[in-house]
């Protein structure tokens, strides 16, 4: 079963402020970098406890290509996206 994935306001302005980084340094580079992100949050969606605690219940995964690391915390029904 996927988890629903719910992001807190500090950790979307992370990711939205990296993307316009990204962006910047190259044109596209922006949709590249979103896309991996997403596929990494995906992936912790489905399967969160295949990932490593970091600090108490709190679980990360590195995303592809990017030095980027997605930090989650599983709760019953979904996942919430604390961290980049």
């Amino acid at each position: 079963m996927t988890l629903r994935v719910a992001f807190l306001h500090a950790a979307r302005r992370d990711f939205e402020d990296a993307a316009v980084w990204y962006e910047e340094r190259r044109s596209g580079l922006s949709a590249e970098f979103r896309a991996e992100v997403d596929a990494a949050v995906a992936l912790a969606a489905e399967q969160p406890l295949r990932f490593p605690r970091k600090h108490k219940d709190i679980r990360c995964l590195r995303v592809r290509r990017f030095p980027y690391s997605v930090f989650f915390l599983q709760e019953e029904s979904r996942i919430a996206r604390l961290a980049a």
